[in-house]
């Protein structure tokens, strides 16, 4: 319950705090960080709701991680006690090119956004820990934590609740100047910090993302079942993908970015600024036959210091066959046939679909 939650006793300054928080704010802006917001670190128990009910209908599939650390993830005194405030903060990804354009490319393989640069979990906590020495330093006696996406955080209702935007229909964060495109990090911290306004909901009558959405993974708005998403699927999912969802897949190999690019509040989103962020040309529109023939060593060569790296060889080559059977190329059915045996049996089961679908094809 709430009352058991209570912040431990933090003494304010005479002004509440505002000094020390446009202090940390201007020091995170000069850090590179694009949006900046505080709220107490308390979350109503709807939170906790929501995720209950999403976990007793096992719309989490086999992301096990969420059910095991529930009650820390909605709530941030569960997880530190000692918290009082939490910092939240934004880096802007925004892509300079339509990344919906290269689903048209069927030969060739459509990888996220957010994926397509260096690993942002390496860039986003550099410069929160950064930001938190600073603290230390600045506010003697103060204690924090940081967190980046790993840990048990409720990342977009505590944005919300700071001000950075609101959780769309398609339950990702949504912010009036960067539309879809934002990393987020937190600062738990003992510091007593004035609360930003939160965000209201500006999705009105718009459905967009729902509506483009390949595999209905929607099945009511602000409601997802990741079972059906592509990002699960391609990503989180280990064994084969279902049936019914790899015609949808086409090539796309590493998460789904249709529902975000979609999204009206896009138009007021800028390109980033961020050198570590910018698409490397190897994974811009990366041919199926060349992602097709890595091997382990090959494949982390290739993904080194990137997200993509952590599902492993087999899982990734696993998703390129279903977008090589997309592909309807008929040049590629012996890159198919080449793998049909491979030592991974998902693998080989997927490159066996594949090489019959371009055959029917």
């Amino acid at each position: 319950m709430l009352q058991d939650l209570a912040a431990p006793p933090a003494r304010a300054p005479e002004d509440g705090g505002r000094a020390q928080a446009e202090a940390i704010r201007a020091e995170a802006f000069r850090l590179g960080f694009d949006t900046v917001g505080f709220t107490e670190a308390l979350l109503p128990e709807a939170v906790r709701a929501r995720l209950d009910a999403f976990l007793a209908a096992g719309l989490h599939g086999t992301m096990g991680w969420l059910a095991d650390r529930a009650a820390q993830r909605a709530q941030p005194r569960a997880l530190w006690p000692e918290a009082v405030s939490v910092i939240t903060l934004g880096l802007n990804y925004g892509p300079e090119e339509d990344p919906l354009a290269v689903l048209a490319q069927r030969d060739r393989a459509a990888i996220s956004v957010y994926a397509q640069g260096r690993d942002y979990h390496d860039v986003v906590k550099s410069r929160l820990k950064a930001l938190g020495r600073w603290m230390v330093q600045r506010f003697a006696g103060s204690e924090l934590k940081v967190f980046v996406d790993t840990a048990p955080v409720a990342e977009k209702p505590l944005a919300q609740r700071a001000g950075l935007g609101w959780q769309g229909k398609h339950t990702n964060l949504v912010s009036r100047t960067h539309g879809s495109w934002l990393f987020l990090g937190e600062i738990y911290t003992t510091l007593a910090l004035p609360p930003d306004a939160p965000e209201r909901d500006h999705c009105g009558r718009c459905r967009r993302c729902l509506d483009i959405c390949p595999t209905a993974a929607f099945p009511a708005p602000y409601r997802l079942d990741a079972r059906r998403c592509l990002s699960y699927l391609t990503i989180e999912h280990k064994g084969p993908i279902p049936e019914e969802f790899r015609a949808p897949m086409g090539n796309r190999i590493y998460g789904c970015d249709d529902c975000l690019a979609v999204c009206p509040w896009n138009k007021f989103a800028q390109g980033h600024h961020e050198p570590a962020f910018a698409p490397r040309e190897a994974l811009r529109a990366p041919k199926l036959a060349e992602l097709a023939a890595l091997d382990d060593a090959g494949f982390r060569a290739l993904f080194s210091g990137s997200p993509i790296k952590r599902i492993g060889r087999d899982r990734f080559v696993r998703n390129v066959m279903i977008a090589v059977g997309n592909s309807g190329d008929a040049a590629l059915r012996p890159v198919a046939q080449a793998l049909a045996e491979d030592a991974d049996p998902v693998v080989a089961e997927a490159a066996r679909w594949a090489a019959a679908r371009l055959e029917a094809a």
